[in-house]
């Protein structure tokens, strides 16, 4: 048995069991993210999708080991096979793990650049902190620079306000590669941006995934860019995974009603706009997650009786296919 184990963490380039994220108001503490079990298959690309406030965020941040107070890890493991439990590791050990084995693109790339550097000299500060060749580390920087159709030259001797917005998450990027990581965190990598730049960055991040094969996570609540980037997807709703699966099998053939929502409430870029139908309510606020019954039960169509008491467990729906729902197929509607 605990063979079995050691080959499954050897396979993924991280294993989440049983993550709990909690964040205090007040006098109390509130889950956002709620017994999570999660693996992140090696060489491939992971989606955590859903609504704003489902956790995805703080999944990401809690992978890093770097959620900050009023927040804490209250439980579970986060298991990396080169490092093993991050959630044990602090001071000189976890800074050097974050980097050299893990590192994140922010949602927006002022939250990763410094305004009083220029951009090479931001790689070479990031390869002296972690112990590498800072001038080995600026030939990287150039090579990935030429990857994303970068001007080398201009961009590393340029501050951040000298470079667009485009270019910006492109150089954030670069920084999260030039140490090669196994894992790459990829926080809603192209939200900031217009549609055309969304493209190219879409573009890089795939070449450069297929070139380098590192793993990595994508948060986001795109599902066109799921549908482009990722391999694999896992569904957060009110802290909790309700399905997780192929990303083919998850989109097509979605089993939870709100992975199914979520699909539907998405516009058509040709025929009948009307089709596309919204997701009705709102999700609930850190304060009011239900701490009994399934967390979804209050938007869906086809809530029983069972779904007010017992929280439904993710089990298996088809091949590496699992979900949270206590209904076994749709009615047709």
């Amino acid at each position: 048995m605990a063979t079995q184990a050691a080959t499954r963490v050897e396979q993924n380039a991280c294993s989440i069991r049983g993550l709990t994220v909690v964040y205090r108001v007040e006098r109390h503490e509130y889950a956002a993210v709620q017994d999570v079990d999660l693996d992140i298959p090696s060489g491939e690309i992971t989606a955590v999708i859903g609504e704003s406030g489902s956790g995805k965020t703080t999944l990401a941040m809690a992978m890093l080991n770097a959620v900050q107070p009023p927040g804490r890890i209250a439980a579970g493991s986060v298991v990396y096979p080169t490092a093993g439990d991050i959630l044990r590791l602090s001071g000189k050990r976890l800074r050097r793990l974050r980097g050299d084995s893990i590192s994140m693109v922010f949602q927006t790339s002022q939250n990763s650049l410094n305004p009083l550097k220029r951009i090479g000299g931001q790689a070479m500060d990031l390869a002296r902190s972690h112990g590498r060749d800072p001038r080995g580390t600026l030939r990287e920087a150039r090579d990935l620079c030429a990857k994303m159709s970068l001007d080398a030259d201009r961009v590393l001797t340029s501050y951040q306000h000298e470079l667009s917005g485009g270019m910006r998450q492109r150089v954030g990027i670069m920084l999260a590669l030039v140490l090669q990581p196994e894992v790459v965190l990829l926080d809603e990598p192209t939200t900031a941006l217009d549609v055309l730049s969304q493209s190219e960055v879409l573009q890089i991040l795939r070449d450069l995934q297929r070139e380098r094969r590192f793993s990595a996570v994508l948060i986001t609540h795109d599902m066109g860019v799921v549908a482009e980037l990722a391999d694999r997807v896992a569904v957060m709703y009110a802290g909790r995974i309700v399905e997780r699966g192929r990303t083919r099998d998850v989109l097509i053939r979605p089993d939870h009603p709100y992975t199914r929502a979520l699909i539907r409430s998405i516009p058509r870029l040709s025929g009948d706009l009307s089709e596309a139908v919204p997701l009705p309510g709102l999700p609930p606020s850190l304060t009011t997650i239900p701490d009994h019954g399934c967390v979804f039960r209050a938007r869906c169509a086809y809530r029983m009786p069972i779904c007010d008491t017992v929280q439904p467990p993710l089990e298996s729906v088809g091949p590496d296919h699992d979900s949270a729902c206590y209904l076994e197929g749709f009615p047709s509607d």
